[in-house]
């Protein structure tokens, strides 16, 4: 009867199904809008760059709408969380990302304009979006694990994550264009997707049960030679990492530094993934549904990779050296993105991305070190606000500046992104540095 409780309050059957049906969605929006603008475009035999710039025209208006929108609700969601039930600020979001993905499968349907999904990111933005959904789920799983296991914890979950995308991105080319009704191309695979949100829904609602707060386990002995590396008595004795409590002191400076850190490093993520499908898509790759899904499973594997770094380093190395390792290996990946003109090149570029995702995960453990657990929603919801609002502007200046640069270098937005993943190296230094200082150089801040 335990086991059985304990297993209810497991999120990762929300986090898997709801980011696979995020994938088919993805896909079929992508594809769905392709297909739009060839019909739209044919009788005027426009060029492969003038759809191109039609397709990231849509996207660019689709993303602010969809990314602004959750400012009106995302913080008064993410406290109503925190004072009532964590349950409150998942099941919104996910109700909101149902009907949305519902008036896709409609537009295809009942071959509306492509506008109407205009209209449904507006609705997704307003039920919370990516925004209060992510940020509860990791305020969630915060709260119901302990600090010298969170990074791992969070980590898991982000493996769940991206396993789940990964097969999702790999069937969603195939049920694109091996399953349609009659004429209406990817009408299937959105069906798909909103029977997954409707799961996930259901479950939040009558399965899941909010975890109590675990308490942080009691250290037993701590290494002479390693003063980072302790023993928690029920794990066994095992070693693992956990950071000492005098580079623990509250301090603004940290905090601010985190969220420095978080979004210069995200900003260069959503600049470069937002438009690497439009370069996908282009000559010389020129690629199609299936290779398109292929490449989308490619960076879900990234999930893995950086899911194996954190269990190996993070008995090794500090929180601020593990992030620092996933800017670099995100930078020195999208570099070589730059100059990709053969298939192969690019799942070289991918593959050199292996610890992309291990920043940000990491980034909210240490985060979630220096508050309360009464606060971590209300914490965690600002962290993707800020996130998401940057992430907005940085979609729609890389698309611009994708759309300018399009004629003479193509992969210019990858060279800018390697320039600012380097910069955002800077405050985890400072950070590093703050840490490493003697506990009585460090500034204890409070409200």
């Amino acid at each position: 009867m335990l086991g059985g409780m304990e297993m209810r309050t497991w999120i990762e059957p929300v986090v898997a199904g709801a980011q696979l049906a995020s994938s088919f969605y993805d896909t079929g929006l992508l594809l769905v809008v392709k297909n739009y603008y060839n019909q739209t475009n044919s009788s005027a035999h426009s060029n492969e760059n003038s759809q191109q710039k039609a397709i990231s025209n849509f996207f660019i208006i689709y993303k602010l709408l969809d990314g602004l929108t959750p400012l009106l609700s995302a913080y008064g969601l993410a406290k109503l969380g925190d004072l009532k039930s964590r349950k409150i600020s998942i099941c919104v979001p996910l109700l909101g990302y149902l009907l949305s993905r519902i008036l896709l499968l409609l537009l295809i349907l009942q071959m509306w304009p492509i506008e109407v999904m205009y209209g449904a990111a507006v609705l997704h933005g307003l039920s919370g979006g990516f925004t209060t959904y992510w940020a509860s789920v990791m305020a969630l799983v915060s709260k119901g694990s302990s600090e010298n296991r969170r990074s791992l914890r969070l980590i898991v979950v982000e493996l769940i994550y991206g396993i789940a995308g990964f097969v999702g991105s790999i069937a969603s080319g195939h049920l694109f264009v091996s399953f349609h009704l009659s004429y209406r191309h990817g009408a299937v695979l959105v069906s798909c997707s909103v029977a997954l949100y409707a799961f996930c829904l259901l479950y939040s609602l009558f399965v899941l049960r909010v975890p109590k707060t675990a308490r942080s386990c009691p250290l037993a002995s701590t290494e002479p030679n390693h003063p980072d590396i302790k023993l928690a008595e029920d794990d066994g004795g095992e070693p693992h990492f956990h950071e000492s409590r005098s580079s623990m002191v509250p301090s603004k400076l940290i905090i601010a530094m985190l969220f420095v850190a978080a979004i210069m490093y995200d900003s260069t993520v959503v600049g470069a993934m937002d438009v690497l499908p439009f370069f996908l898509l282009k000559e010389p790759l020129s690629w199609g549904p299936v290779y398109i899904g292929y490449a989308n499973a490619a960076g879900f594997l990234i999930f893995i990779t950086s899911f194996l770094g954190v269990f190996m380093f993070s008995r090794v190395f500090r929180d601020t050296t593990m992030i620092m390792m996933g800017i670099v290996s995100f930078s020195v990946g999208i570099l070589i993105m730059a100059f990709v003109q053969w298939t192969y090149l690019f799942y070289v570029a991918r593959g050199v991305m292996l610890f992309a995702l291990i920043p940000l995960p990491t980034i909210r453990s240490l985060l979630s070190k220096h508050i309360e657990g009464t606060s971590y929603g209300k914490v965690f919801v600002l962290l993707q606000l800020s996130l998401v609002i940057t992430g907005v502007v940085t979609s729609a200046v890389y698309n611009k500046i994708y759309q300018n640069t399009l004629e003479w270098f193509s992969g210019f937005c990858f060279l800018l992104s390697c320039g600012v993943g380097c910069l955002s190296l800077i405050p985890i230094s400072i950070i590093a540095w703050k840490q490493k200082a003697p506990s009585g150089s460090l500034e204890i801040l409070t409200d």
